[in-house]
């Protein structure tokens, strides 16, 4: 059975009217696609300030008739997301969560270091990683998802907005076979790669695109339009990767 996976990435709510706009323009066209998705990938950056505000837009803007996965970016604040997008008790934990989604499995992987930019899957995230993909069956593909990207892509994005420690998810990876890619956000244009023999596939921002150095001296680019990612996953296991602008 073929899966279907929309992602989205770094919304950065604000309050301000620009955010809110962008964020709603991309939802309104995956509410309204002909085929729906099997669920949507959120990779982090949700909140701009991780105010419980942002998080209460962010629980309106994302209500959709399929699941919504997220997980958590550098600008996300884990006691207001767990208490507004999970329903649950005010915590410093990583967040990590295992969805199923039409036979394949979705790992949503909180890489954050409270107060920085870079990433890191801490041990026990890392053990939770393991110890998930060990309980799926063999035949289950798997998907892994977090914030920051394990490997460069972008010049501009400096190291310090990293993953850090990359090599300890390689060797993990390397124990579980059934996983099919690593999928990832926080750079803020769209990038595929590989990583530990998978591909890697970064996601584009929802707030506003990153310009690489030979686009023009402003770095930040608010004026083109939103966009999203489609992943399909066919039968043998196999990853294809659309990428979509939103007008």
């Amino acid at each position: 059975m073929t899966v279907l996976l929309a992602q989205i990435s770094d919304l950065h709510l604000d309050g301000s009217e620009q955010a809110t706009e962008r964020a709603a323009r991309v939802m309104d066209h995956l509410r309204n696609l002909p085929r729906p998705v099997d669920a949507l990938l959120v990779t982090g950056d949700i909140a701009d300030h991780g105010a419980p505000s942002e998080y209460e837009e962010a629980a309106r803007l994302l209500s959709a008739p399929f699941p919504v996965l997220t997980c958590p970016g550098n600008h996300d604040v884990r006691p207001a997301y767990r208490e507004a997008l999970l329903g649950e008790a005010p915590g410093e934990q990583p967040i990590n969560r295992l969805h199923h989604v039409a036979g394949a499995a979705v790992l949503m992987c909180d890489s954050t270091i409270p107060g920085r930019d870079e990433g890191l899957l801490d041990r026990q995230t890392l053990d939770w990683i393991d110890t998930t993909l060990a309980g799926l069956p063999s035949t289950t593909p798997a998907l892994i998802a977090f914030h920051q990207p394990p490997v460069a892509l972008h010049h501009p994005l400096p190291d310090s907005g990293m993953l850090r420690q990359p090599e300890r998810l390689g060797a993990l990876l390397d124990s579980h076979p059934q996983v099919v890619a690593v999928i990832t956000g926080h750079a803020h244009t769209a990038a595929a790669s590989t990583f530990a023999g998978r591909p890697l596939i970064v996601g584009p921002a929802v707030t506003w695109t990153l310009r690489m150095p030979w686009e023009g001296d402003r770095p930040a680019d608010r004026d083109q339009p939103p966009a999203l990612a489609f992943h399909v996953l066919d039968d043998a296991g196999r990853l294809t990767t659309h990428f979509r602008a939103v007008l």
